[in-house]
């Protein structure tokens, strides 16, 4: 997919700083980065979202996550890390090419933010379990 900004980038016809690649994945530095050493993960085949790819595809690129996130670890020595992938543009994804981040975190400081609104009083233990049983229902 030419017209694929991670496309041209595994295909290296834009440059980028690559830090790992191998037959199935690219890793690379975001050219917008929230903290230092934020890094980002690239299926080589084009697929928009996590809803599109296959299991061989996911499993090969999720063998490369821990490797990945300790390089990071090791080089920058961060008190945590962030994994963000978004799938859709309501849930923020802006790059239709699937992707997920690193993010190196190292203090409340460092410019991400990651905030959740639980809505305890909508999901009680029942509403939770009927929700749990529609998903395995689908399942089957």
């Amino acid at each position: 997919m030419t017209s694929c900004i991670f496309c041209q980038i595994a295909e290296g016809t834009i440059p980028s700083e690559k830090i790992y690649e191998d037959e199935h994945v690219v890793a690379f530095m975001d050219v917008m980065p929230v903290t230092e050493g934020h890094v980002l993960l690239i299926p080589k085949n084009h697929r928009e979202n996590l809803y599109e790819m296959t299991e061989e595809e996911a499993s090969n690129l999720f063998s490369v996550a821990p490797k990945l996130a300790n390089l990071l670890k090791e080089t920058f020595t961060p008190a945590g890390m962030n994994l963000l992938q978004n799938n859709g543009a309501p849930a923020g994804q802006a790059v239709f090419h699937f992707h997920m981040h690193f993010i190196p975190r190292y203090d409340e400081t460092d410019g991400f933010r990651s905030d959740w609104n639980p809505k305890v009083d909508e999901y009680p233990k029942e509403r939770i379990k009927e929700i749990a049983d529609r998903i395995r229902a689908t399942l089957q």
